[in-house]
């Protein structure tokens, strides 16, 4: 490729509009322009790294087995009616009807348009296992698309579903997925952690994200120093404290309001006290599907996991009240709710179990108690695992770890998914008795344009991209200072020739920019290895081969250059 001839639209200054350094890299380097709101162009350059990732991809499927297929990206609605999702999937599904009034949508996921095929052509346990997967383009109509790359409207997916015979061969395909998103993502050059996760609105009973590491990342994460257990700390199980012997003959000072005029939250009341923030019982009230309200109560320096708090509700969706809803039902304005007295339903997280010279609302305007004994005081229906889990929490999985918190940008994730598909579609087979039954399934799902913004997220400095060999859109950038001299253009124009013939993919800018403009756009793009050609380096017999990652320099005799960068460039992607 020669950059004169290639559209790399580069700019000086930041788009406004972009948030996170993945957006602005991406447009300011020429590889991403906006159509509308979370829908992009492609360009050359960002249209190598994602063929780059779904060679790796389709690789590594291949290699476990799967078979590549290709499903249309409109699904008819009584296909989603089956399932039951076409309701619970929300305002993200883009519904229409064609000219014939008939509902469809656009595929956000392709779980019961995979699953209609296989009860279709699957007749017997001798069929079985399966595991298809596509690459294809979704499409979800975001709330607040933002973020370039990482959160768009329309983006590019692998994902695969496998079809079994028993809960122990699809858990051992679970399994195999896992190992192949490890070499898959290692192959990419990305620093990354698999977590438990919620399954969210795929289902199924068990899942693991892929998340590339990055303080930018969206999503919180927490892993044992330990142990290997790691977490989405939505997902994140808390250890139940260990209770105290209660010795019988000692109690507790007796109930002690305390006026607190204005002070509505655990910081202001905290400060007011002078008391530790763990020293609270926070009542919170949240409307459960049915339209209950329910308090729950959490230890003041904690937080509401509301997916646990579902769990426990058995819910689908929890709210939290508004004031109004507290008041009728409670008669006491919000920021002064107490557990003791209140005319609600309480669930309370295991950290509120046996707390004793506490402090919660007292409710009624403008006081809190004071030695609060939960024992004696008040009793809830539940205890149960509340909190969102946070670092310095002991290790739920093993007896001597700590958290540690880290941010990831989820880039895939693997699903145990059951029966929850197949026997609400009838996808069966037909054992080795000629018996029917419904077919065991997984999900396994890598956001490839996600993946390209993640990979900057995490791998960039201050004059731009720094892309990872396996993924970069060139392995190498030829830069002649100075192109129009004869001498300069006759060597750069022979090695660009030879890179070729030995299969390097190279970049010659050919341009007639000054070398400051050139130098910059070169690493404003990020390609991994640039290699200067100038009349001074001829002059000694070589050119100069710098590393975009770290700044290394190397003078490369000029008879052996192409062979050397040659050499560099195999050895680089090796994993």
């Amino acid at each position: 490729m020669r950059w004169s001839t290639t559209l790399i639209p580069t700019l000086k200054e930041d788009p406004a509009d972009a948030e996170v350094i993945s957006h602005k890299l991406l447009v300011r380097a020429g590889m991403i322009r906006q159509v509308s709101r979370g829908i992009y162009d492609y360009l050359p350059l960002a249209l190598k790294v994602i063929r780059k990732i779904e060679t790796i991809v389709r690789d590594e499927m291949d290699r476990a087995g799967a078979q590549e297929l290709l499903l249309p990206i409109a699904s008819p609605a009584e296909l989603w009616q089956e399932s039951g999702r076409w309701e619970l999937y929300g305002k993200e599904l883009v519904r229409f009807r064609d000219r014939h009034e008939r509902d469809f949508c656009l595929g956000p996921t392709h779980e019961e348009i995979i699953t209609d095929l296989v009860r279709r052509v699957v007749r017997s346990y001798r069929e079985l296992p399966l595991n298809l997967y596509q690459i294809q383009t979704k499409f979800r109509d975001e709330v607040r698309p933002r973020f370039g790359l990482m959160r768009g409207r329309e983006f590019i997916m692998k994902d695969a579903y496998s079809f079994h015979t028993s809960v122990e061969d699809c858990r051992r395909e679970y399994q195999n997925m896992f190992e192949t998103y490890k070499r898959i993502f290692t192959r990419c050059g990305l620093r990354f952690r698999p977590v438990e996760a919620d399954t969210g609105a795929i289902g199924g009973s068990l899942s693991h994200e892929f998340q590339v590491l990055a303080d930018s990342g969206e999503d919180a994460l927490v892993s044992c120093d330990g142990c290997d257990y790691a977490a989405n700390v939505l997902k994140a199980d808390v250890k139940a404290p260990r209770l105290s012997g209660r010795n019988l003959k000692e109690s507790s000072p007796p109930l002690r309001k305390v006026p607190t005029p204005g002070k509505k939250s655990v910081a202001e009341v905290s400060e007011f006290l002078g008391l530790p923030a763990e020293k609270f019982i926070k009542t919170m009230v949240y409307k459960a599907d049915a339209g209950e309200l329910v308090a729950v109560l959490v230890r003041g320096d904690h937080e509401i996991n509301e997916l646990k708090l579902k769990s426990v509700l058995e819910c689908d969706e929890v709210f939290l009240a508004d004031e109004e809803e507290i008041e009728e039902a409670a008669s006491v304005p919000p920021g002064f709710l107490g557990p003791i007295g209140l005319r609600l339903r309480m669930v309370a997280d295991q950290a509120i179990q046996g707390m004793r010279g506490a402090v919660a609302g007292a409710n009624e305007a403008n006081a809190h108690l004071a030695e609060v004994d939960q024992e004696r005081d008040f009793t809830p229906s539940a205890f149960a695992d509340l909190r969102t889990a946070t670092a310095g929490d002991p290790c739920p999985r093993c007896d001597h770890g700590t958290l540690e918190s880290y941010r990831g940008i989820e880039v895939g994730q693997v699903f145990y998914l059951g029966k929850k598909y197949s026997e609400a579609m009838g996808a069966t087979y037909l054992d080795a008795e000629g018996r029917e039954r419904p077919i065991e399934m997984g999900c396994y799902g890598i956001g490839i344009t996600r993946l390209a913004a993640a990979a900057i997220e995490q791998n960039h400095d201050d004059n731009g991209i720094i892309w990872p060999f396996g993924i970069a859109p060139l392995q190498v950038l030829l830069l002649p200072i100075n192109y129009k001299e004869n001498a300069v253009r006759e060597v750069t124009d022979a090695l660009y020739s030879e890179l070729r013939k030995r299969g390097i993919e190279a970049l010659l800018d050919d341009r007639d920019e000054r070398p400051g403009v050139k130098f910059k756009d070169a690493d404003l793009i990020g390609v991994p290895l640039r290699v200067t050609v100038g009349a001074k380096g001829l002059e000694r017999g070589c050119v100069e081969a710098r590393w975009r990652r770290d700044g290394k320099t190397e003078d490369l005799p000029l008879a052996e250059a192409a062979q050397k960068i040659e050499s560099i460039v195999q050895e680089a992607l090796k994993v």
